[in-house]
């Protein structure tokens, strides 16, 4: 229930923003996309887990989402107002996401590690699922402002409980590494900036949510656009969410018995056909839920994936930091991809040319993965 929820379910929101204050799907994508400039105060919030824990930097993360939700349900016509509410959100993506949960699943977890965050990291697509007709029910029939307001309630009176009683039994290195019992292995945050492995990963990423992103934030109008009814077009945000499930999954699963560079380049390859088919404006609701669903599936994969080679490839003796200095340089291909979609639609009164700039983002991620090193800690690394 973090901000992840949001971006996936924001394209419920877009036609009451467009019938309240007139701005367009390209403005409305444009402002969620800059505001993701937030970002750029991932590395220090990783920093501050390696140091004090990931507890302070959940609590605080989710609180503050709270009033980021507030903020957003009492904004006026000004569209910067709408882009502060972004801001605010972005702020909390590294206490809410794999940056902190990442880390404690990592340490608790190593033979099946794969498969371990492949269910950490599915309880965002489990409430797309469940969250998209009860929010699409509430912004029809309260409005868009309400629809802001259950999600302040969803994150700091519901879930913010459930995750203090869920982690309280956490690995202590982890929840408090001042006083660890026994200290994580890993190299430092400027050890794995010096790795090119570190690069190919940030730019996979980057590619992956640039095209994911983009097409989950705009997957109702896409849908309203190839014929479908604002119902049917909701429903497409259930597919899409199934898929990050399934990907997350399939992928946890693999990774753990096979080789992960290739598991990786497979999905993203599937994703890429599945976007180049939604560019032809295919017809038919099944039609569109299969490709909807194939196209997802890198999504979901990329969330599992990001926080695996992290900890494979680097430990956890800088995670944190090293995964907050990769989220601000990833989330550029999420804001490229959000402001991508809605002006490229603009400019051309159709979403051909995104899903197509989607397809190919994906097929270079595709070599991304291929072209990645394997390599083992260094020997006698240890936590500092």
């Amino acid at each position: 229930m973090g901000p992840g929820l949001y971006q996936n379910l924001s394209s419920l929101f877009t036609p009451g923003l467009e019938r309240s204050f007139g701005w367009s799907r390209g403005e409305i994508a444009t402002a969620a996309g800059l505001g993701l400039l937030g970002a750029i105060a991932a590395p220090v919030i990783g920093r501050v887990a390696d140091r004090v824990g990931v507890r302070p930097v959940i609590v605080a993360s989710m609180l503050l989402l709270g009033v980021a939700y507030l903020w957003l349900a009492s904004i006026g016509g000004a569209i910067w107002r709408y882009q502060i509410g972004v801001v605010l959100l972005v702020l909390t993506i590294p206490g809410t996401s794999s940056l902190a949960y990442g880390k404690l699943i990592a340490a608790a977890f190593e033979r099946r590690r794969g498969l371990a965050l492949a269910l950490g990291t599915s309880g965002l697509a489990l409430m797309t699922i469940v969250a998209a007709p009860a929010l699409g029910w509430v912004i029809g029939r309260y409005g868009w402002r309400s629809g802001f307001v259950a999600l302040a309630a969803a994150s700091a009176m519901v879930a913010l409980p459930l995750i203090l009683l869920a982690i309280r039994r956490a690995p202590r290195a982890i929840v408090a590494p001042r006083s660890p019992a026994v200290e994580p292995s890993g190299v430092s945050a400027r050890d794995a900036r010096r790795d090119r492995r570190f690069w190919i990963l940030v730019t996979s990423a980057l590619l992956i949510n640039g095209a994911t992103t983009g097409l989950v934030t705009q997957l109702v109008p896409i849908g309203m656009e190839f014929g479908q009814s604002a119902a049917q077009a909701a429903l497409l945000l259930t597919s899409f969410a199934a898929s990050a499930i399934a990907g997350r999954l399939l992928v946890g699963l693999l990774v753990d018995r096979l080789n992960p560079q290739p598991v990786a380049a497979g999905f993203a390859l599937v994703s890429a056909l599945a976007f180049a088919l939604l560019a032809m404006a295919p017809q038919g609701q099944a039609t569109l839920l299969l490709l909807v669903f194939l196209a997802g599936l890198m999504n979901g994969a990329e969330n599992d994936l990001l926080p695996y080679f992290a900890a494979r490839l680097f430990g956890l003796r800088a995670y944190a930091e090293i995964y907050g200095t990769a989220m601000p340089l990833a989330l550029s291909g999420t804001a490229i991809g959000i402001i991508g979609f809605g002006r490229l639609h603009d400019v051309s009164g159709s979403y051909t040319p995104a899903l197509a700039g989607g397809a190919g983002a994906l097929l270079l991620a595709c070599g991304c993965f291929l072209l990645l090193p394997d390599r083992a800690l260094p020997t006698g690394s240890r936590a500092g």
